[in-house]
């Protein structure tokens, strides 16, 4: 059976992607800790990190640290945190969320009802760095 973000991959489920390549793809997630909250998911399904070959873990952290670069331009991060747990769906992902405090990196105050008018302007913000940053044919839409 896919994995939730296969299915999110796969257009069955929607998603609000930022980037998209023919390995890897990114798009907000649906509890954010904060504004901008994205996960860096690898197309093919692997279940743990751990179980990633170092070609692949080089790629998904890659686009993580664009993404990041992106998060401090559109937000105006102090920091990006970054976290791989992989407890919720069994497919590898990054966690990648701009932070202006340690407070940002509590687990525990993600919103677990977003405003969607609020992520569809979040996306387009990340989406508008991500251009900005030359990255335009990684960018959907």
């Amino acid at each position: 059976m896919p994995t939730l973000f296969t299915r999110i991959i796969e257009g069955e489920v929607p998603g609000r992607f930022v980037w998209q390549d023919d390995d890897v793809v990114a798009f907000l997630t649906i509890a954010p800790i904060t504004p901008g909250h994205t996960l860096v998911v690898p197309r093919r399904e692997i279940e743990h990190w751990l179980h990633a070959d170092a070609d692949t873990l080089s790629k998904v952290m890659a686009v993580a640290q664009t993404i990041g670069r992106a998060q401090e331009q559109a937000f105006g991060a102090g920091r990006v945190g970054v976290l791989l747990e992989g407890y919720e769906v069994p497919h590898l992902h990054v966690h990648v969320w701009p932070t202006q405090s340690p407070q940002d990196f509590d687990v525990k105050r993600v919103d677990v009802a977003p405003d969607p008018a609020t992520m569809d302007r979040v996306a387009e913000e990340l989406r508008a760095a991500l251009r900005d940053a030359g990255h335009g044919a990684h960018v959907p839409g």
